[in-house]
């Protein structure tokens, strides 16, 4: 009866390495979480400072780029997506997919409807 008892207590498996959800721990150093603080501080300044050039229709073409490299490096880093699995990276690729998408049908229509008049 007693060997019986113990062939019940069996391990739950552990998810297999390949599993699309499953990603081992990554520790990250603290200086890379300062070298990129330092980095999204620059870029703020850049921002700031750029906003002081006159450069006609291109002050927000320059903000918005340097506005789309500070918030890749907090997806990236700050949102671990730098080490996760291919799914999740995949996952955020479709979000930026999408967002652009409907971006671009906003401004084809906002476009179309001052047709002539600008």
């Amino acid at each position: 009866m007693e060997q019986h008892q113990h062939e019940h207590h069996h391990h739950l498996p552990h998810p297999e390495p390949s599993e699309p959800t499953h990603t081992p721990f990554r520790i990250v150093s603290p200086m890379t979480y300062l070298v990129i603080g330092g980095c999204l501080l620059v870029l703020t300044a850049a921002t700031t400072a750029i906003s002081y050039v006159e450069l006609g229709v291109f002050n927000a073409v320059v903000a918005i780029a340097i506005a789309c490299i500070k918030a890749s490096l907090v997806v990236l880093f700050f949102m671990h997506i730098k080490y996760s699995s291919k799914l999740t990276k995949l996952t955020v690729a479709s979000g930026i997919f999408t967002f652009l998408v409907l971006i671009t049908m906003t401004m084809t229509d906002y476009a179309s409807r001052a047709w002539g008049r600008w």
